[in-house]
């Protein structure tokens, strides 16, 4: 069965270990091979034990899914490429939002100017 945990800093999709003697969770007389991270919230996630056959089906999905276009929650762009992405002023542990790679980008470049304004400032990073 699904285990749902706490707080947890990881994304969906990431794999975890599977507990010894843990059975798949559409399949229960097959032993798991994959723990998948599934929905993630701030309160935490669900983790989805499957078999090689759910696991197969489960990659060929990512694959179809990372082409499909939608819109970013961060600018409302549509019919763009999104990834799952954290705001870094919102925690480890926060929302997950589906971001295009411009944001991403914006908002690197945003921590990478604070950095160095507080490198030039103080002296960090000598």
């Amino acid at each position: 069965m699904s285990e749902v945990t706490g707080p947890i800093s990881t994304l969906p999709g990431d794999v975890h270990r599977t507990p010894t003697g843990t059975m798949c969770d559409m399949h229960p007389t097959i032993p798991s091979v994959a723990r998948i991270q599934g929905e993630t919230d701030s309160f935490g996630c669900e983790m989805i034990d499957m078999c090689q056959t759910c696991l197969d089906k489960h990659r060929e999905y990512l694959r179809e899914e990372r082409n499909r276009l939608r819109t970013c929650d961060w600018c409302k762009a549509e019919n763009v490429k999104v990834r799952e992405q954290r705001d870094h002023d919102e925690g480890m542990y926060g929302p997950v939002y589906r971001v295009c790679n411009d944001c991403i980008k914006k908002q690197n470049d945003a921590i990478d100017a604070e950095l160095d304004h507080y490198a030039e400032r103080y002296g960090y990073f000598d």
